[in-house]
């Protein structure tokens, strides 16, 4: 499929579907935020779950914390956040709109002003990224703070904390996924670019000289679990940054770029951040934050390993490898659209349809979709329109299995299940459908 009107067609469908919605839009909207609607939060829950369940529950080396989304001051100010997280903003001097001087600058086409002809340029002036606000009752600048950019610091300022209560020894890693702010200039491309965000990451200590092992390690498992999310191997690739474009506290960077209909970019990273912030951090608080090895009697301050996924760039990424259009070979219509999500991340995982709305039959189809929910598997009972109807319905946002109810069913005590991407159809017997779909969405 082209992938230049694939973005237009994704945020149509995401809006009339119930996935995502302008932020405020009854009064016009505000840039760079986004609601996510019913089928939305599944959507995105799903994959926070998965991420949780892979790289926290089923792992012995890390445990998760959730960290506040103010903290205090003098974090952003060790961590270098306040004097260097700034970008070189330009405002056009005739229609006033603002843009990163390094993003002008990457795009060898000049762009266009609203008003007419090219753009007219100020001198670059720095603009901090962060939100501010204020902490207390009197807005002055002894109460100036921000909301966080990033979950990062939330774990280093909590890892002695988190080392004493957990009796972790190295290498181990602190989870959390959490909401950031960026006061982005120019917000752009849906959800790849947005104000607020959630971020999944980790920060993995080992032992200097051990961090190129873990890198590589950890670079292998975000690829693993990008590519199970059903995103395509074709469709990804490693970005490794140059020396002379690293960030100040980073010794390697790779990141996992996703080919967007805006070209590749960036959908994952991980950063080789030595021991630069709890060194940053030691200094600036007078607080120990060394490793006592037990074994060597050594103490240290371990190199951090940091794999970060952005929840929003992850959920666009999955949609836009889910989309379909039938072509007309699979028995659907030329044109119907289906989401083809992994059934464990999809938004609902059954649909239950009564053949007609009729007593008897709507009865058992509430039944089968209440069993359901109880068992812990998303059901929508959809009993509105006809079955072909109801069917484009549940492809549209992804739904794996439709169950229907049909007059047979009050005789035999068996449904019709069908699979969303085969269209195969199979007569299950009630009493099975809980281990029949359990099993097929593990």
């Amino acid at each position: 499929m082209e992938k230049s009107n694939l973005m237009e067609k994704i945020v149509s469908l995401c809006k009339r579907r119930g996935f995502v919605f302008p932020s405020s839009e009854i009064y016009g909207g505000i840039g760079g935020f986004y609601d996510f609607g019913p089928m939305g939060i599944e959507l995105k829950n799903n994959i926070k779950q998965l991420w949780w369940q892979n790289f926290v529950l089923k792992r012995d080396d890390v445990v998760g914390i959730e960290s506040s989304i103010i903290m205090n001051r003098k974090v952003w100010q060790a961590s270098g956040h306040e004097k260097g997280f700034v970008d070189e903003l330009v405002e056009c001097k005739k229609c006033h709109l603002r843009f990163r001087l390094d993003e002008i600058e990457a795009q060898n086409p000049k762009l266009k002003c609203q008003i007419g002809g090219e753009h007219e340029m100020t001198e670059p002036k720095l603009f901090n990224a962060m939100f501010k606000t204020h902490v207390g009752v009197v807005e002055d600048q002894e109460s100036l703070n921000y909301l966080r950019p990033e979950t990062a610091q939330g774990m280093f300022a909590d890892y002695k904390q988190v080392l004493e209560t957990s009796r972790m020894s190295l290498p181990f890693g602190i989870a959390q996924i959490g909401k950031s702010f960026r006061n982005e200039i120019n917000t752009k491309d849906w959800l790849f670019r947005v104000r607020e965000f959630e971020i999944a990451e980790i920060e993995y200590f080992v032992r200097a000289g051990e961090d190129e092992k873990y890198f590589d390690q950890w670079l292998a498992d975000w690829k693993d679990f990008v590519l199970g999310l059903g995103i395509k191997k074709e469709d990804i690739k490693y970005f490794e940054h140059p020396k002379e474009s690293l960030a100040h506290y980073s010794k390697r960077t790779v990141d996992i770029n996703f080919h967007y209909p805006f070209g590749w970019k960036e959908l994952t990273g991980l950063a080789n951040r030595t021991d630069f912030d709890l060194s940053s951090h030691e200094k600036a608080s007078g607080r120990d934050m060394k490793y006592f090895d037990e074994e060597s009697k050594e103490k240290f301050i371990p190199y951090v390993i940091e794999p970060t996924m952005g929840v929003e760039r992850l959920m666009l990424a999955v949609l836009l490898s889910a989309y379909s259009e039938s072509d007309g070979s699979d028995g659907r219509e030329k044109g119907e659209v289906v989401l083809k999500f992994k059934p464990k991340i999809a938004p609902i995982k059954v649909g239950v349809f009564p053949l007609v709305k009729k007593d008897k039959l709507l009865e058992v189809a509430r039944g089968i979709a209440k069993s359901l929910k109880e068992a812990g598997v998303m059901t929508f009972c959809d009993e509105a329109g006809s079955i072909g109807r109801r069917y484009r319905r549940q492809d549209e946002i992804g739904t794996p299995f439709c169950i229907t109810v049909d007059y047979d069913t009050l005789k035999d005590n068996a449904v019709t299940i069908r699979e969303r991407d085969s269209m195969k159809q199979e007569r299950v017997k009630i009493s099975e459908i809980e281990k029949y779909i359990t099993d097929k969405i593990k």
